[in-house]
């Protein structure tokens, strides 16, 4: 009889730790780890607290830049599962697309990887009742050059040589040029298969300010959303060149950091003229990123980077991607939605999602003033 007694209470507590752990993965959506499938941290309980729903109500729209994609899908998620009743419905596309949709009216909100020219802000003050789009700088990180090439686990290349690959001056992956750059390195004769983006994107136009202040000698176009390089082959998106690089032996393209670490594809070290060669990394953007300076005026916040930089541990091909909103003439029915969200994405919660998924959060003198940005939207 006492033996039965134990093994009843013993199945007894069993059954209610297994009740228990329904219950613990039911409130957390089934979530039993700490990934997604593309590799990115999946949002966490403490990150709800973190948000303040305020007035958010309704669906809110937005589109445009695909490099912050995987950042935005994130703080959608953490966001959505705080404030029940919201939806906040993001397309990536193209910065070039955001803008056209923010201009308008269509979307509350534009993420563009540039900021906003002169005849963009104009024309937002049609759709801005009473005041104009104004950038926000959101999310900062390192636009990886990702490589695929059989036998080769390390790359170093500098600005020069990276001009002269995707203006199809250097052919071959055993270019001397190449060689040089990564002694030691067996490289092989395989054609070299550059791959570059097809749509108007804020990422292009950062490589090519990137390649135009770096090499200067060997970029001769200037640095545009539409790529202007001869030769190569476009795919569209961040996503759609990744996926390329990932299939084709000895290809390389550029996309954001965060879809080379998704999909495991290896990332060229840059010789900036540094003592080493710097890594694609978020925390080597962040030094980068944190000698920009604010081009802006008012609540404007656009930043001039700088593409030359030679600072230990600094790698100097990054991109900041902006909110594109209107400081003034919100529609009424989305303005509680933009300004909760964006509160959100500017918060440390949500800035610290960014480090945990390859980005780069913005710096915390630059981010204060988005805060307070954000907080005078009408």
């Amino acid at each position: 009889m006492k033996l039965q007694r134990k093994s009843m209470l013993r199945a007894s507590a069993l059954g209610a730790l297994v009740v228990s752990g329904a219950l613990v993965l039911t409130a957390c959506g089934s979530d039993d780890n700490t990934k997604n499938t593309d590799g990115t941290t999946k949002p966490s309980a403490a990150a709800a607290g973190d948000i303040k729903c305020d007035d958010a109500k309704g669906k809110l729209l937005a589109s445009g830049s695909s490099a912050q994609k995987n950042a935005v899908e994130l703080w959608v998620k953490n966001y959505m599962a705080a404030c029940p009743g919201v939806e906040v419905n993001y397309k990536s596309s193209s910065s070039g697309e955001g803008i056209v949709a923010f201009n308008q009216g269509t979307v509350g909100f534009a993420g563009s990887d540039s900021a906003l020219k002169p005849e963009q802000v104009e024309e937002s003050k049609k759709i801005c009742t009473g005041g104009q789009g104004i950038n926000l700088p959101m999310v900062g990180g390192p636009v990886a050059l990702g490589f695929n090439i059989a036998g080769v686990e390390k790359l170093n290349l500098d600005a020069a040589t990276i001009a002269n690959i995707f203006n199809d001056k250097i052919k071959k992956w055993d270019d001397e040029a190449i060689k040089k750059l990564n002694p030691g390195v067996t490289l092989p004769s395989t054609a070299i298969q550059a791959f570059h983006r097809s749509d108007d994107s804020g990422t292009t136009e950062n490589v090519t300010k990137y390649l135009k202040a770096a090499a200067p000698d060997a970029w001769p176009h200037e640095a545009a959303k539409k790529w202007a390089a001869p030769g190569g082959q476009a795919a569209s998106g961040s996503a759609g060149v990744a996926a390329q690089v990932k299939q084709v032996d000895g290809s390389i393209g550029y996309f954001e950091l965060s879809f080379a670490s998704s999909q495991g594809i290896k990332t060229v070290d840059l010789n900036t003229g540094a003592a080493a060669p710097v890594a694609a990394t978020g925390e080597n953007a962040s030094k980068a990123i944190a000698a920009a300076k604010i081009a802006g005026t008012g609540s404007d916040l656009a930043l001039k980077l700088d593409y030359t930089t030679k600072a230990e541990g600094a790698y100097p091909l990054v991109l900041v991607t902006y909110e594109v909103v209107c400081d003034k003439g919100n529609k009424a029915e989305t303005l509680p939605t933009v300004k909760s969200f964006l509160n959100y994405t500017a918060s440390d919660a949500g800035q610290k999602v960014l480090l945990e998924n390859g980005y780069a959060p913005i710096p915390a003198e630059i981010n204060a003033k988005v805060r307070e940005a954000v907080s005078k939207l009408g």
